[in-house]
């Protein structure tokens, strides 16, 4: 998993929908049946687990039928008393009733239900990090001598391995870069946590591994679909016909379905995000800055890609009068901190989904030697009348600025390196002038069009006006 700051915000649907999604959802829908259906005369092991002589009648309240009724049954049992559905009342005697949980299905706030929901999720991910222990029972049953180092199981690693594996499952969901709301081939999600981003080819070793996480992984989103955390096409059986052997990894795009393919669900989107509030991540979700100021909402949607931060723009937008907004707007977008050129960028995106109304605070600035530049291109865009041209050092001064705010944004992009070659193309003399601008990123911005310009002559131009800049900032 990636560090927080790279974590782009989540699109969640509203709450009242994701509970309903939860409350459908197998295993807490078991467990609440379950918890209506146990009374007085229900009893439990001292583990907390219904007697062996009640599964019957739990298999059957929960309309399962089977060898594994009853392990289903016993395993609905226990969500519903880890998620507070069921109480235990006397572990002696081993009588339960109805947990004070159980009223919040029906009768709590959604956020109540998901609070539920979220509990039974942990236990089911808990779950999923344990190995098959059959071959362990039933050398138990036999009376064997039971080598628990034979497992080769590390829990710690075992869960850091899953939870590795979310975490790259919420990046691609959220990540303008991924597939969204579409599903992803197992193998690449087990190749995403195996292979090193720096390895070329793979190796048979690292290959052979991929292939042993995919196995793995199978098992356990076989376990977490009926949570609802996420939608699952298994691995083909066909592909596993000899159980000694596991599968290799694809080799034809078109038999890729065939290993698997896992989507995350809106609720199981919702869960992972709150897994990664807790675990200390800042993880946003569109929305989180309607409510705050201007300044909030540029510093917070500067990180975000570009279709995200349109969106969370637009629902701050939809609580403010048009002119209101702009003002607050563009008072926040002044600065001279290193920030500020990628916060004026974002105002600038911001005011242009602002209508006509906004015109008389895009007036106000026009002297603004900050805003005077955006005002002027806002005006223009708009249709504007009496818009006064820039003074040439105000040109200077936005170029430099834009540039900033792009290499803030995206780094070394193919798109900045064009609007380098073309800002140099331009202006005849750019560099002999643009060093003067008193801007603090002048330095920074003339060295990266030196980096960025494929023309050795023009780039030497930009480190020589670079230097100039920061003697001349007396850096």
């Amino acid at each position: 998993m990636s560090d927080s700051s790279t974590l782009p915000p989540a699109r969640l649907r509203p709450e009242a929908e994701l509970a309903r999604d939860a409350l459908s959802a197998p295993v807490l829908a078991r467990a609440a049946r379950l918890a209506r259906w146990a009374d007085a005369g229900t009893r439990v092991d001292a583990g907390g687990g219904l007697v062996e002589e009640q599964l019957p009648a739990a298999a059957e309240q929960l309309g399962l039928s089977g060898d594994d009724a009853a392990a289903h049954a016993s395993e609905a049992w226990r969500i519903a008393v880890d998620t507070g559905l069921v109480e235990i009342t006397d572990e002696e005697a081993g009588t339960v009733a109805a947990g004070e949980d159980l009223a919040l299905l029906t009768g709590g706030s959604p956020q109540d239900v998901l609070g539920v929901w979220l509990t039974a999720l942990e236990a089911v991910l808990a779950d999923a990090s344990v190995p098959d222990l059959d071959g362990l029972v039933d050398a138990m049953a036999e009376g064997g001598e039971v080598d628990l180092s034979s497992l080769d199981w590390d829990p710690e690693a075992e869960s850091d391995f899953l939870d590795g594996v979310l975490g790259n499952l919420y990046l691609l969901t959220v990540g303008e870069e991924g597939p969204g709301e579409a599903p992803v081939p197992l193998p690449a999600l087990a190749a995403s946590v195996i292979v090193p981003s720096d390895m070329g080819e793979p190796s048979n070793e690292v290959l052979e591994q991929v292939s042993d996480a995919m196995m793995r992984l199978d098992d356990q989103f076989r376990l977490l679909e009926p949570v609802g955390l996420v939608e699952y096409q298994p691995v083909d059986e066909a592909l596993m016909a000899d159980a000694d052997e596991e599968p290799a990894a694809p080799v034809d795009e078109a038999d890729v379905t065939r290993y698997g393919m896992v989507r995350l669900t809106p609720l199981g989107l919702y869960g992972l995000r709150a897994r990664l509030l807790d675990a200390g991540f800042e993880a946003p979700a569109v929305g989180d800055l309607s409510d705050k100021g201007a300044d909030a909402l540029l510093d917070g949607t500067a990180p975000f890609p570009p279709a995200a931060a349109h969106a969370e723009t637009e629902l701050w937008l939809a609580g403010r009068s048009p002119l209101d907004a702009a003002r607050e707007l563009l008072a926040a977008a002044r600065g001279t901190d290193p920030g500020a050129p990628l916060r004026r960028l974002r105002c600038q995106q911001a005011l242009s989904l602002v209508g006509a109304e906004a015109e008389p605070a895009l007036r106000e600035v026009l002297d603004d030697a900050e805003l005077g530049g955006l005002a002027r291109v806002w005006l223009t865009e708009h249709g504007a009348r009496d818009v006064p041209p820039p003074p040439q050092e105000m040109v200077f001064w936005l170029t430099i600025d834009t540039v900033a705010a792009q290499l803030a944004a995206e780094g070394n992009s193919e798109e900045l390196r064009a609007l380098v070659e073309g800002l140099a193309r331009q202006h005849s003399g750019f560099f002999d002038t643009v060093w003067r601008v008193e801007h603090p990123a002048t330095p920074e911005v003339l060295e990266a069009m030196g980096r960025l310009h494929p023309d050795k002559k023009v780039a030497k131009e930009a480190r020589k006006a670079a230097f100039k800049a920061r003697s001349q900032q007396g850096g």
